[in-house]
């Protein structure tokens, strides 16, 4: 038996802070690595001793294995636990980190190898006869192979993967799937098999120890997702027959024992429209939806990994499931404009109810561009599924998030949607719902008239004359504010005591009560710290208001037909043959900036012609900065 005493995470973020936090219940000291830009974040701040990595980009840091182990050593680690993302499934990694003396919190290399590419483990999968989706040769694919699914084979997260439903598309997908392989992974293999509609994700926890014990823990449903990427999570996996259950568990276990497997992995299924399941992939490491599998079995995890690893057993089975738990993915990203990643201050993250969140992010924090923009992970915890998605539902939208644009509202009408809360589920789901789930935000008259009161509310200690609110023995004109919300510019008419059909109970400079057609509600009111915005929180919904000045500057305009930059990145990709001069349509992808470990399109805005292009491939640019102009042509 091995006796750890010290921790090293190789990661950042909310993983390393859930790691610490088991790592210290177990009495273990703990090290945090961190890059330039994370000198401050709460990973850092949490843990005991932390080692800088010089630079920002990944590659320069947290994607070097050597700079890790050196720094566990120096700080006086004897286990070292990758988390998930950067090196979790990397074998040589895996193998250094033992070779230098340490403990590695993850299974062995060679299991990772084997898993590591995708191709590699379907070969092992169909030896130990795990079901597989037959696999299709690009060059020889038909209309009969359509839709299909390109993969890249060393690839997860989304990353090089293309679907693919017309053969004129097909060399296109494949060079841009094996262009972002190459650029994630460092291996441009792609390859292809069918694209099955509707179908589900649903994966099974499996925890393996070195004395021949295989658990497999549950069945997860992670079939809601955005760009190949999870969004919300759930186990079990609703609507499953008890024979496709049984079918999901022995397929885990028999991937787990085909690889000597040990520790904590997740075996992936497909799961079609008629019930038959087929094998994805294996993922060496925790995954990040791994509490709703902790909430069910009330199991730490990570305690387990950190215990195998030390040579403990397993129990020989392990404990029964309760109850159901949904996990959402908060991110600062809007999903109305194509999931376009946010950054910047994050003034305030508050989650209400009786709710587990996972974040690696507190009130005053900066979201920067190197970096996933995952701000936390919520889940929720029931007897039922019903109650539990009521729940999460509810702590989402009484959440106060200010600071970045994120996809809270999504989420919660994403809980609240009839598909959803039915539990019929596939991985279409957004493509199908997006429009209505991001369009109509909540009507804002009254938030922005609460944004009003609170600004003209005196402080405590302010004058006796503005705190009796300017009082005239005649009726003066209304005041008038006028805010932005959304796009939306709002102007807000206001006596300081009647108004029409509202009814102002109280008001201070942080709380506004208003009855509103006999119904009251309470708006809580926030300014960040210059002043800029102002956010407004109620039952009625969430919104974020800039104060539009009285005499707008007339130097802040842009030439029209411009295109800026939606976010800091890089110039990955410009459209075959485009130059000034070139004739374009509307919607018409221009080039691609790569930013947040995603891609994003810069579409043009409207038919026309390019007459101006600024950018060059792989050159970095700064959030705002001009990549080109599209001169709209007349209409006719």
């Amino acid at each position: 038996m091995t006796n750890l005493t010290s921790l090293l995470v190789a990661n950042r973020g909310e993983i390393a802070v859930r790691i610490f936090r088991t790592a210290r219940a177990l009495g273990l000291a703990t090290v945090a690595v961190h890059s330039d830009p994370d000198a401050d974040a709460l990973h850092v701040r949490d843990a005991d001793a932390a080692v800088r990595l010089p630079g920002a980009a990944p590659a320069d840091t947290y994607l070097r294995g050597d700079l890790i182990i050196k720094a566990a050593l120096a700080a006086g680690a004897d286990a070292v636990h990758p988390g998930y993302g950067f090196l979790s499934e990397n074998a040589d990694f895996a193998r250094e980190v033992l070779a230098a003396g340490l403990t590695w919190i993850g299974p062995p290399p060679e299991a990772i190898e084997a898993m590591a590419s995708k191709t590699r483990a379907k070969e092992l999968m169909r030896a130990a006869a795990v079901p597989l989706l037959d696999p299709v040769d690009p060059a020889a694919a038909t209309p009969a192979d359509l839709p299909l699914l390109l993969k890249a084979a060393a690839g997860g997260g989304g990353r090089g993967m293309r679907v693919v439903r017309d053969l004129d598309q097909l060399k296109e997908a494949l060079d841009a799937a094996v262009a972002e392989a190459r650029s994630a992974f460092g291996d441009g293999e792609v390859f292809a098999e069918p694209y099955v509609e509707r179908g589900r994700h649903v994966e099974v926890q499996i925890l393996a120890d070195a004395h021949g014990t295989v658990w497999a823990l549950g069945t997860r449903d992670c079939s809601l997702q955005r760009r190949h990427q999870k969004v919300i999570e759930e186990a079990p996996a609703p609507g499953l027959s008890e024979a496709l259950r049984t079918t999901l568990h022995e397929a885990a276990v028999a991937a787990a024992r085909a690889v000597s497997y040990r520790g904590a992995g997740t075996v992936e299924f497909l799961v079609t429209a008629d019930g038959r399941p087929y094998f994805l992939e294996m993922n060496t490491r925790l995954q990040v939806e791994h509490p709703v599998t902790e909430a069910v079995f009330d199991l730490d995890l990570v305690a387990l990994q950190l215990r195998i690893a030390e040579g403990a057993a397993l129990p020989p089975a392990p404990p029964q499931p309760t109850g159901h738990a949904v996990e959402a993915r908060l991110y600062a990203e809007d999903p109305a404009q194509d999931w376009r990643p946010q950054t910047g201050a994050l003034h305030t993250l508050a989650i209400p109810g009786e709710v587990r969140v996972d974040t690696g992010f507190t009130d005053g924090d900066t979201v920067g561009i190197h970096y996933d923009p995952m701000l936390a992970k919520v889940v929720a915890h029931a007897p039922t599924r019903a109650e539990a998605v009521r729940t999460l539902a509810h702590a989402l939208a009484g959440a106060r998030i200010h600071g970045l644009t994120t996809n809270r509202e999504l989420l919660v009408r994403s809980l609240r949607h009839p598909e959803f809360t039915a539990g019929h589920l596939d991985t279409g789901f957004y493509e199908r719902h997006l429009d209505t789930l991001t369009g109509g935000a909540p009507d804002a008259t009254a938030a922005a008239l609460a944004a009003a009161l609170a600004e003209a509310a005196p402080t405590p200690d302010a004058p006796l004359a503005a705190r009796l609110g300017g009082w005239r023995n005649v009726r003066s004109q209304p005041h008038t504010r006028r805010y932005r919300s959304a796009g939306v510019e709002h102007e807000v008419q206001y006596h300081p005591v009647n108004h029409p059909g509202i009814r102002v109970v109280a008001a201070t400079p942080t709380l506004v009560t208003l009855e509103v057609e006999g119904i009251r509600r309470a708006f809580h009111v926030k300014q960040n710290s210059n002043k800029t915005e102002i956010y407004v929180d109620s039952a009625l919904g969430a919104h974020t208001f800039t104060p539009v000045p009285r005499f707008p500057d007339p130097q802040d305009r842009t030439e029209p037909g411009s295109l800026l930059a939606p976010m800091p990145g890089t110039v990955v990709r410009i459209a075959e043959g485009l130059a000034p001069g070139s004739a374009v349509t509307a919607g018409q992808p221009l080039l691609w900036l790569e930013a947040m470990k995603m891609e994003h399109r810069i579409l043009a805005p409207a038919s026309g012609t390019l007459t101006a292009l600024h950018v060059a491939t792989g050159q970095q640019v700064e959030f705002g900065a001009l990549l080109a102009v599209v001169q709209e042509e007349p209409q006719a």
